[in-house]
C-alpha cells in the first residue's frame, strides 16, 4: 500500500505521513523543502518499517504538477493526499498580487490537476482514495483573507461534486475533503498572521482525518465547535456571517498593515 502526500514537510502533512507509516503504508512525500523531508523520513524510519520516497517539486508550477504525476503514475498509489497550500493575511487591495497568484496555483490549480490525473487512474481500476485538504474557511467568505477563503471554497465544492459523480456511477473510488479550523502549524507564520484563537494539534487532526477517510466520509470536519461553525455558515444571514468573520480575523496579535503586502513571507 502506497500513499502520496503533497506538502508533507510540516503541519498536517507531516502528521498524516507519520500516521500512515504507523499503519504500514509506504510513502511518497513531496514538498519544496527536501531537507525537511529528509528529517521527517529519518524520524519515521526510527519506529516504522516502511519504504519512503522523497520528491521535491514546486506545485505552483503546472509543469511540476505534471512531472510529479509522470514520476509516480506507474507505482500503483493507493492514496493521494493533496495537502500543499498556504494563506495570506491582509486587505485584498493591499496584498501582493504575485503572492496571491502563487497561492491560487498551489491551493487550486495543483489540487485540480493532481485530483483529475489520479482520479482517472483510480477509476480505471475501481479503487483508490483522494483526500483534499480544504478548511472550515471553505464554507464562507473571508474578509482579510479573501483569496485564501475563496481557494478553499473551490477545493471543498470541487471535491463534493466529484464525490457525487462517483456515487451516482457506483465507482468504488473515494474523494473527500478535510476541513479543519485553526491548527497549530506553520500556517500562521506563512500567512503573516497570528490569530488569538487557539489551534488544534496537527496530530489529532491527522488521526481523525484518516479515521473518517477510511469510513468514506465526504466532508471531514474535526472538532465539535468547528462543525458548529460550518453549520452557522449555512444558516446565518450572509451579511451577519461576513461581519462576524471580519471581526474574528481582526482578533489577532499584531497590526494587519505590517504584513498586508506579504513581503515577510
Amino acid at each position: 500500500m502506497i500513499a502520496l502526500i503533497t506538502g508533507a514537510s510540516s503541519g498536517i502533512g507531516e502528521e498524516l505521513a507519520k500516521k500512515l507509516a504507523e499503519k504500514g503504508f509506504n510513502l511518497i512525500l513531496t514538498a519544496r523543502r527536501k531537507d525537511r523531508l529528509r528529517q521527517l523520513k529519518e524520524k519515521i524510519l526510527e519506529t516504522c518499517d516502511v519504504k519512503i520516497k522523497l520528491l521535491s517539486f514546486d506545485l505552483s508550477r503546472k509543469d511540476h504538477c505534471l512531472m510529479l504525476y509522470e514520476h509516480v503514475k506507474n507505482l500503483n498509489i493507493d492514496i493521494l493526499i493533496n495537502n500543499a497550500g498556504f494563506g495570506l493575511f491582509g486587505r485584498f487591495g493591499e496584498t501582493g498580487l504575485d503572492r496571491e497568484l502563487e497561492m491560487i496555483d498551489v491551493n487550486i490549480k495543483a489540487v485540480h490537476i493532481l485530483t483529475k490525473l489520479f482520479l482517472r487512474d483510480f477509476c480505471g481500476r475501481n479503487y483508490g482514495y483522494i483526500l483534499n485538504v480544504s478548511s472550515v474557511a471553505g464554507f464562507m467568505a473571508g474578509p482579510l483573507m479573501a483569496t485564501y477563503y475563496a481557494s478553499k471554497n473551490y477545493v471543498l465544492q470541487l471535491t463534493r461534486a466529484i464525490s457525487q459523480e462517483l456515487s451516482h456511477d457506483r465507482i468504488n473510488v473515494y474523494v473527500g475533503a478535510l476541513c479543519p479550523g485553526p491548527v497549530n502549524t506553520e500556517f500562521n507564520k506563512v500567512a503573516g498572521a497570528e490569530f488569538a484563537v487557539g489551534g488544534a494539534a496537527a496530530s489529532d487532526i491527522a488521526e481523525y482525518a484518516l479515521e473518517e477517510m477510511f469510513k468514506r466520509k465526504t466532508v471531514i470536519i474535526p472538532k465539535a465547535e468547528i462543525k458548529a461553525l460550518a453549520m452557522l455558515a449555512k444558516t446565518v444571514p450572509s451579511k451577519l456571517m461576513l461581519w462576524g468573520t471580519y471581526f474574528a480575523q481582526t482578533a489577532r496579535r499584531g497590526d494587519p498593515s505590517e504584513i498586508s503586502d506579504g513581503k515577510n513571507i
